[in-house]
């Protein structure tokens, strides 16, 4: 029988990770875990020029909920992988950066790391314990993990194109 160490290994790391993406998501989506709901999120978006703002704040809800499931779960890997390369690409970019590395001064460290951390899992796998490898979907390798990179960094770069730009009649 397979030592199930490696498998218990990436399980440790995919659950609590996945699960607290998640509630980085209902912070957005529902207001939950101290979060400011679409609405106080959405003004955060609007302040950093995404527009409309509401709409942003849920899709990036959506984004980190729905990555964060598929992360926990270990369902649609690669594609969970991207959705949080996406997200936190954004993240870095638009929050992060003019602050620096280290995350005490508000800086990328943390999202980074999340975002490096979910390409290696594409790379690596979700494990035997995992949504993918019940339904004999389990897809890993240096290929899988490149095209969720690929996938993350070009939806990253789509969304944050469209900061900045005038939104007639935009409300938020």
């Amino acid at each position: 029988m397979k030592d199930n160490a490696e498998d218990v290994g990436v399980l440790l790391l995919r659950v609590p990770a996945g699960l607290l993406l998640m509630g980085h998501g209902a912070q957005k989506l529902f207001g939950w875990f101290g979060g400011g709901g679409p609405d106080e999120t959405g003004e955060m978006m609007t302040a950093l020029g995404y527009p409309h703002g509401k709409l942003m704040a849920l899709a990036a809800g959506l984004g980190e909920f729905g990555s964060g499931a598929g992360i926990a779960l270990g369902a649609a890997t690669p594609l969970a992988s991207a959705g949080l390369v996406s997200v936190m690409t954004n993240a870095i970019v638009s929050v992060h950066l003019p602050k620096g590395l280290w995350a005490q001064h508000g800086g990328f460290e943390y999202p980074m790391l999340l975002g490096i951390g979910a390409t290696a899992l594409a790379v690596h796998g979700p494990g035997r314990f995992s949504v993918d490898a019940v339904l004999g979907l389990d897809r890993k390798g240096i290929g899988w993990g490149l095209a969720a990179l690929v996938l993350g960094a070009g939806a990253a770069a789509a969304v944050l194109s469209m900061r900045g730009r005038d939104t007639p009649g935009e409300d938020e």
